[in-house]
This record gives C-alpha cells, structure tokens and sequence, in this order.
C-alpha cells in the first residue's frame, strides 16, 4: 500500500505514543503528510517531534503541533494552521485520550475521583468532537473520499476498566454512526475502531507490575496499519457508521504488523 496517500494530508491526535504514534507511522508508510499533536515535545522516546522523526523516516512527512486537547483554543489553532499550509484534511484520525492517575480500573464509581469523568468522557469524547467540528470544512476541501477514524474500544459494547470509560467509549460509538449519517451526503465516511488489546506503553508499564498475559496483543503499528488500510479501502463509504474491528481489517486486507503478523483477535469476541 506504499504510496495510497501520497500528497494526502492526515490528522493524527495524540500521536506522541500508543495507537497515535502507531498510526501516524503507518500513515506515513502509505506517504501521506500527517500532523502529529499531543502535549510532550522534544527528544525524549515519548514525543510528538520523536513521532514525527518515525513518519519521516517511514516515508511520509511529519509535523509535530504542540496540543492540549483539553483546550478548545489549542484545538482550534491547530486546525487554523492546517487550514493555512496545507488547505485541506483527507484522514483525520481522533484518538487522543487521558489516561486517569492512577487508572481507574474496577472496584465501584463511587469510589473513583469524579474528575475521572473529564479524563475519559471529556478528552476521550468531547475533544473527538470539537477536533471533527473543526476538521468538518478542511475535510470537504479535500473532497469525497475522506474519513474520520475515531479510535473507540470493545468497552463501548461491555464492561471494561469502569463506568465512566464505558460511557466514554459508548458514546463515541454513537457520535462515529450518527456523523457518518451526516457526512454522508459530503462522501466522507466515519467509523469507529475497535483495536483488541494492545501493547502500548502504558499497557507494556503496568502488566510488568500486575503479571499481565499480553501474548494476545495487537501491537500499536499492526493497529496503526489497520487504520491506513480502511481509510483507502474501496468500499470505505459502506463501512462508514459502523463499528470497525482492527482483527477484521487485518485479515480483510492481510495488512500486518512489523512482526508479519496479523492482528491477533481479542480474547472472548463473538462475533456475530
């Protein structure tokens, strides 16, 4: 798929590490410009300028912007400036998250810090939207054909972690079909992606400190490559409103990781 996006300008939130990282990489592969936001800079392995580095050197050309997707005027600055060099958007990837500190992983709601709330419903939901609000218009400059990825998770559809992550990911499941009805007229598709587990940093960090099995993992490039390949698929528009599983996509389009393999499936889909 070398050279699908050549002379395509992509969009990718919360790209210094995780599945951002992984899909601005993959991105780049396919030659494509992509801006990289997120709110570390530097040399450091965990970067937006690091990230932008890997997509140069995958192919592509990396533009790291320095983002607080908690602000809505550092989101809005960042789409005037994609507005102003390149004019138009073909992929724009929402995938930006705040991970709580410490996570909220089980145990009751009552018992977590409402804030956790704003971490997951509101960087991992409201940002998504007001990111989409403002790539709308850059996306119809660059025609039919575009997309919006929002990178949502199997915990829209059953418990996982907590109930705020839940609702986060839940309604971003919503938010993904109902734009997709809305854009279709403009012929940009929306869909929402549902990686299995993956292995990102976080996840690498704390299943080394609970002993977690992490043999079934995706890894963020296979997930990342995934998501290239439905933003060129050809029948990306009968997909779009719909729930996208990375392991469907991987063996759709045999698209796999750096190891050469497909994206393993998650343990205890059925699929339907």
């Amino acid at each position: 798929m070398s050279g699908r996006l050549s002379g395509k300008v992509a969009v990718v939130t919360g790209s210094s590490r995780g599945i951002g990282r992984g899909t601005a990489i993959a991105l780049g592969e396919m030659g494509a410009t992509v801006y990289i936001t997120g709110r570390n800079t530097g040399d450091g392995p965990l970067t937006i300028d690091t990230t932008a580095k890997m997509v140069n050197d995958a192919g592509g050309v990396g533009i790291p912007v320095k983002v607080d997707h908690g602000d809505d005027r550092q989101i809005a600055e960042l789409f005037d400036r994609v507005r102003t060099e390149a004019g138009k958007i073909h992929v724009l990837v929402n995938n930006v998250y705040k991970i709580p500190d410490p996570p909220a992983w089980g145990g009751g709601f009552w018992e977590h810090p409402i804030s956790i709330w704003d971490d997951q419903v509101g960087i991992g939901l409201r940002a998504h939207y007001v990111a989409s609000w403002h790539a709308a218009p850059l996306l119809f400059e660059g025609g039919p054909g575009g997309s919006i990825m929002n990178v949502s998770s199997p915990g829209g559809s059953s418990y996982h972690f907590s109930s705020s992550y839940g609702a986060g990911k839940a309604g971003l499941d919503r938010l993904s079909a109902d734009m997709a009805l809305e854009l279709k007229p403009k012929g940009i598709a929306c869909c929402s992606i549902y990686p299995g587990s993956v292995a990102t940093e976080f996840i690498l960090e704390w299943a080394g400190k609970r002993g977690s099995d992490l043999s079934t993992a995706q890894t963020t490039l296979g997930v990342g490559r995934a998501i290239a390949a439905l933003a060129v698929a050809p029948d990306l528009m009968e997909r779009s409103g719909t729930i996208q599983w990375v392991e469907d996509i991987s063996e759709q389009f045999d698209v796999r990781d750096e190891n050469g393999n497909l994206a393993p499936a998650y343990p205890g889909r059925i699929r339907r």
